[in-house]
Formats: C-alpha cells, sequence, structure tokens
C-alpha cells in the first residue's frame, strides 16, 4: 500500500501500478486473459485510486485499499475487451506492441475473449455492491453508443459547406462526441468508481466524474495529435469510419479519401493548433475542478492537481510537443 507524506505523482503511479500488477496476477486466474491485459499503461485504474486516495487520505486501511485495487481491475477488463472488439471493427493489425488478438486467434475467439472479460468485470463489480456494479452497466452501454455513432458515421458529415476544419464544423462534432463516449466516459467512471471504493458521497463523486471526463477528453485529443502528426490520423481515424460505413475496404487512393487527405493536408497547421488548444482547454478544466473546496486538501489533491498535464505530456513527448 502506497504511503509517503512527501511524494510525486510519477512516484505514486509508478508505486500503485505495481500494485494494480499484483492484484491483477492475483485475481484473473485465466492465463490467456492475463497475456492480453499484459503491457497497458493503466492510466485509467491509476486515476481511480489517485481519486480513492483523495476521498480517503492516509486513514484508507489496508483492505479498503485491497478492495480498491481489486475494483480498478474491472476497469482494465472493460477497456482492454473495447480494445479487442475496436481492433476487430477497425481491421487494426497491431495492438500493445503485439499483434492484434484477432489475427492469431481469429475473430469469433476473439469476440467471445473480450465477453468473457466483460463479463468478468461485472462479477467483480457485483462483489462491490450495487452502485459500481450500475456504474459498470452505464458506462459500457456508453461506450457502445459511442462505439455504433463511430460505425455508422456518415461521410456527408465531411462535406458540409465549412471552410477547414474548426470546432464548429460537423465532422469535429461528431468525432467530438464520439470520443467523449468512447473515451471519457470511462476516464469519467473510473475516477467515480475510486471515490465510491472510497465510501465518498453527494458532490465528491460528481467532481471526480466530471474531472475524469476533462481528462479523458484531453488523453484522446492528444492521442490523435500524435496520429495527425505522425501522419496517420486518416488512417487512424477516418478511413476505418468509411471502411465500417460502407462495409468494405476502402481504396486509399480514392476520389472520398483523396479529398479529405487534401482537407486535412491544407489545413495541418490549423488543425494542429486547434487540437492543442481543445487540450490545453480540457487540461485547465481538470485542473480547475480538482481544486474544489469540497476535495478535502492532502498531498493527493495536489497529485489529482498534476495528473492532467503529467498524463497528457507522457504522450505528446512523442512528438516533441509540451503543454
Amino acid at each position: 500500500m502506497f504511503k509517503n507524506p512527501e511524494t510525486s505523482l510519477e512516484l505514486f503511479f509508478n508505486q500503485t501500478k505495481l500494485d494494480l500488477e499484483k492484484k491483477i496476477n492475483s485475481t484473473i486466474q485465466d492465463k490467456k486473459i492475463i497475456s492480453i491485459l499484459d503491457n497497458g499503461k493503466r492510466l485509467r485504474p491509476l486515476l481511480a485510486l489517485l481519486s480513492f486516495k483523495v476521498c480517503t487520505g492516509d486513514k484508507g486501511t489496508p483492505y479498503q485499499y485491497d478492495r480498491a485495487l481489486e475494483g480498478t481491475v474491472t476497469i482494465e477488463l472493460a477497456h482492454t475487451a473495447s480494445l479487442i472488439h475496436d481492433d476487430i471493427i477497425d481491421g487494426d493489425k497491431e495492438r500493445r506492441g503485439k499483434p492484434a488478438l484477432y489475427t492469431t486467434d481469429g475473430i469469433s475467439n476473439s469476440l467471445l475473449i473480450g465477453h468473457k472479460m466483460l463479463a468478468k468485470g461485472f462479477d467483480i463489480a457485483l462483489g462491490h455492491g450495487e452502485k459500481l456494479a450500475k456504474l459498470y452497466c452505464e458506462t459500457w452501454n456508453e461506450i457502445l453508443n459511442g462505439q455504433m455513432d463511430e460505425v455508422n458515421f456518415d461521410p456527408e458529415n465531411i462535406n458540409n459547406g465549412t471552410h477547414g476544419i474548426t470546432t464548429k464544423s460537423k465532422i469535429f462534432k461528431l468525432y467530438y462526441k464520439i470520443v467523449d463516449q468512447k473515451t471519457a466516459s470511462l476516464f469519467a467512471s473510473s475516477c467515480r468508481a475510486g471515490a465510491i471504493e472510497a465510501n465518498a458521497s453527494g458532490e465528491i463523486l460528481d467532481i471526480l466524474f466530471n474531472y475524469g471526463r476533462e481528462v479523458g477528453l484531453a488523453y484522446q485529443l492528444a492521442d490523435d495529435l500524435v496520429d495527425l502528426e505522425n501522419g496517420e490520423l486518416i488512417d487512424s481515424v477516418i478511413i476505418p469510419l468509411l471502411t465500417r460505413l460502407e462495409n468494405k475496404k476502402i481504396d486509399v487512393n480514392s476520389l472520398s479519401v483523396k479529398s479529405i487527405k487534401e482537407i486535412i493536408n491544407k489545413n495541418k497547421s490549423e488543425i494542429k493548433k486547434m487540437y492543442i488548444e481543445e487540450i490545453m482547454r480540457h487540461v485547465k478544466k481538470a485542473e480547475k475542478i480538482s481544486k474544489s473546496e469540497k476535495i478535502p486538501e492532502s498531498q493527493y489533491k495536489t497529485l489529482l492537481t498534476e495528473a492532467p498535464s503529467y498524463a497528457i505530456n507522457k504522450m505528446l513527448t512523442e512528438i516533441n510537443i509540451a503543454i
């Protein structure tokens, strides 16, 4: 159990991640699932455990902490199951430095393993009470809604008469909605789950939920900015949308894709600037939320404020950008 009166966020995350890895290995008996969970960044469960510590300070018991650790295993199971299904839908060949599961085990087995992971996560959540079980179901439903919006994406939204791509364009609004549902919802629920494990109630649950959503939005935008800078935004975001809509492999040299590429390339600097501004906006909102007077003062409240920029800058290091 992490307990240090003078700590840094990196030290907290590193030690807590070690505790989390041990809990994953002691909770999950299926070796296949263990191997699939390997190499995850664990950011969502780490934020859940930081939220737990924010609510308990150093007064939480070892038993409470151990229960909170077990509870966060559900987060990693649901998140990884969603990645398995995403890879099948998107046709991505690699995940976490290894071949995507469906490329080695087949689509049918991969779908079933994903469902098995979800069932295990729900079983754990049930053991932690009705609040967590309900939160688990609600969050998964929101993730599914985001996935369905993405699957049913309409390319006509791209040709909306706007000049360039701005936060007011239809394509960005739809993209932003998908990011909110697919990514930010799990960040938000992770932070709420940590507070529930700490037996918190009232406004602090909503405060941490909103905090997590802002971090999640910033995180996904940063991830996509990295793709933009690496010339992969079309391949990682737009082509999969068109592929699923047409139910066939899209020719990267097709007129529709060429048109989109031209829009992206012509406005790349504008889009990059937009991404950075949006990322910073959500980071600042998360930082402001973390300073709420409703959150008790402690070293962990300070870490909560530091976490958004820390997580985002770790991501943006790859493209030599810092916020």
